[in-house]
């Protein structure tokens, strides 16, 4: 019992010395970088598809992606027009290649890869500024059509770049 009384005394007493000494302990959860002091907006950019080969939905998937990610992961808002931070770029990549060759000279999986060039401009320190292309891809079996895979291929690939981006730009890793 005395243990106990000790300690209901001493915690409070910890407690207060912890909070006038300025001890801080900070947690982030989403793996953002960012002051929100600092940082309160950003604008992100359409990404229209530059590729060579064209999957229309493919850009307001990768768009929507994007912005929900930054919505669930971030407390910046987005806004249209100026902000603290931006990202524009394009989808500059979408091709087909084959994987695994069978005996008779035949693809048994294929590759379809995907390559978005972002330009992320830190309005407040240039030095955080990054222009590059990510790219990510799935395989699938041959003996799919691309066209019954195509939008969860997209979806998923989507999700992978959107991570890529988000560590290289807002996460600062």
């Amino acid at each position: 019992m005395k243990v106990i009384r000790k300690i209901s005394v001493l915690l409070p007493v910890v407690v207060l010395l912890l909070s006038l000494g300025g001890c801080r302990i900070s947690y982030k959860f989403n793996g953002a970088a960012l002051d929100y002091n600092v940082y309160r907006t950003i604008h992100v950019e359409n990404f229209p598809i530059r590729a060579a080969l064209v999957y229309p939905p493919l850009q307001q998937t990768f768009e929507n992606e994007l912005l929900d990610y930054i919505s669930r992961n971030t407390r910046l808002q987005i806004v249209d027009g100026a902000a603290d931070l931006q990202l524009e770029g394009e989808i500059t990549q979408y091709y087909l290649t084959p994987q695994a060759v069978t005996e008779d000279a035949y693809a048994s999986r294929t590759r379809l890869t995907i390559g978005v060039r972002v330009k992320y401009t830190d309005n407040k320190d240039e030095k955080k500024d990054v222009d590059q292309t990510f790219t990510a891809y799935q395989d699938f079996d041959s003996s799919e059509m691309l066209n019954d895979v195509q939008e969860q291929l997209c979806q998923e690939i989507s999700k992978e770049l959107v991570l890529l981006i988000y560590n290289a730009t807002l996460g600062d890793w």
